[in-house]
């Protein structure tokens, strides 16, 4: 009888060279998991920034506006948009009365909304025939209420407008 013990070298370096790519794959798809759930959780956990907005939107120079004849004058809003800073432009009828009062229309009709024009000193939507006068109000065709009006102010010379507000019938 022999005495001599089967030594397996193979199972031995095989089980380590086994072992040693369960810890590398191991290791590498926690770094992926948490390549993904970090900014996943930043995402979900942190609000982006927002722009101060205190509600009024420089319009424009008003010192030059001639009294009861309308001006378009086109501004500038920024807003968040989810995580993108957007900028939008905005329009305004605007008419400097006798009184130096100002007004600043929007620029869509109540009827569907259709852009409007300032022509033979009333406004005229083309869509339906609506007519508006200088104060916005509805003198024919079939808007149901006069036109909105943004809230206004002066600081200075330079018109500040805010929100718009949908008037009544």
């Amino acid at each position: 009888m022999s005495t001599h013990k089967a030594v397996h070298h193979g199972d031995a370096a095989g089980s380590t060279r086994r072992g040693f790519h369960l810890i590398v794959l191991n290791v590498l798809g926690a770094a992926v998991t948490f390549a993904i759930a970090i900014p996943t959780l930043v995402y979900l956990l942190f609000p982006p920034k927002g722009v101060k907005d205190n509600g009024w939107l420089d319009a424009g120079d008003i010192s030059q506006l001639v009294p009861n004849d309308p001006v378009e004058l086109s501004f500038q809003k920024t807003r968040m948009d989810g995580w993108r800073l957007v900028t939008e432009k905005k329009t305004a009828w605007v008419v400097k009365g006798e009184d130096n009062k100002v007004t600043a229309f929007g620029p869509q009709c109540t009827h569907l909304g259709c852009a409007y024009h300032f022509e033979n000193k009333q406004f005229v939507c083309p869509c339906h025939n609506t007519f508006f006068s200088i104060d916005g109000k509805v003198t024919a065709g079939p808007a149901p209420r006069p036109l909105d009006q943004y809230l206004v102010k002066i600081d200075g010379n330079r018109l500040q407008v805010g929100e718009l507000k949908k008037s009544v019938a």
